[in-house]
């Protein structure tokens, strides 16, 4: 199956804090907020939605199309991400452009707070379907604003299959293009803070989503998540973690699970318990593209946690 994901590409800067962000925090000062928080680490991982979409995806057996702009220091990872099995041919380089980059401080409570530079994510806006080979199925996570609407306007006018993913955009995007965004797509899946951020800007719950969408997924952490259908709602645990480094592209490694079930023709109970098992692997290393499993592993896990394993790779 062919499979494009759309999002950002970008380096990660991780670091750690040793105390929890809340407890410096004054309620009665937050009008006047100025904090610097002392950091124990810091590492640089290739990160952006779409390759730690696409990584693990591709460790699970497909070969994911990455679509997006990146810049000019791209190069090495661009290398690197085609040496485990991502194309990465509709990725456009912005020459005078620094590839986007998130900085992300997580403390001992795994809450994060993070500031994202876009850089060459800017052009994303360039790019269009129009221009690439028909997809199978289209991913289109975090990435420009703008973007994002031209992707779903055009997967719904070309009448290809398509996941909308906001992700941390619901909280900059305006409530006309979360709507367009909806509206245009088959699948849309958030957590469920931003499924609230929805709500809040569009007035739209659980029904009135799935009066024009096939499935509505809402991912809740360590609670799993829930996958609501026109005529059922079925609960996915998550999958016990063995012990917890970060959780940077845990969601992302969910929703290439997912894809994987959906490129197979699996069930939705399926395609969530695949992303379940791959959301706990990336938990369990730092970055989004650190985590590693053979198909024998991959496999050994879920049926540990839910039976029979019912796909072929």
């Amino acid at each position: 199956m062919r499979i494009i994901i759309t999002g950002s590409i970008a380096y990660d800067y991780l670091m750690t804090f040793p105390g929890s962000f809340s407890e410096h925090l004054l309620p009665d000062q937050l009008a006047r907020l100025s904090l610097s928080f002392l950091v124990d680490s810091m590492e640089r991982r290739r990160g952006g939605c779409a390759p730690n979409i696409a990584y693990t995806l591709a460790l699970l057996g497909e070969r994911p199309m990455v679509m997006g702009t990146a810049g000019q220091d791209f190069g090495e990872y661009r290398q690197w991400l085609e040496s485990v099995g991502v194309d990465t041919s509709l990725v456009k380089e912005i020459g005078g452009k620094f590839t986007a980059s998130f900085f992300c401080n997580t403390d001992r409570n795994n809450s994060q707070i993070a500031s994202f530079y876009t850089g060459a994510m800017a052009h994303a806006s360039e790019l269009s379907f129009r221009d690439v080979p028909r997809p199978d199925l289209v991913i289109i996570s975090p990435n420009d604003p703008a973007a994002m609407v031209r992707y779903a306007q055009e997967c719904g006018e070309l009448g290809i299959r398509c996941i909308y993913d906001p992700g941390q955009q619901c909280a900059r995007s305006s409530a006309d293009e979360l709507r367009a965004g909806i509206s245009n797509a088959d699948v849309l899946i958030v957590n469920d803070y931003e499924m609230e951020l929805v709500r809040q800007k569009t007035g739209l719950g659980e029904e009135d989503i799935l009066r024009r969408s096939e499935a509505l997924i809402v991912t809740r952490g360590p609670q799993g998540s829930t996958i609501y259908l026109p005529d059922r709602r079925i609960e996915v645990p998550a999958v016990p973690e063995r012990r917890i480094v970060d959780p940077t592209g845990v969601g992302d490694a969910y929703r290439a699970g997912l894809l994987k079930g959906l490129a197979v023709g699996a069930d939705w109970e399926t395609c969530g318990r695949l992303g379940s098992v791959a959301a706990t692997y990336a938990l369990e290393c730092v970055g989004g593209q650190s985590h590693h499993f053979t198909w024998h592993e991959f496999k050994a896990r879920y049926e540990e946690n839910f039976g029979e394993f019912p796909i072929e790779r």
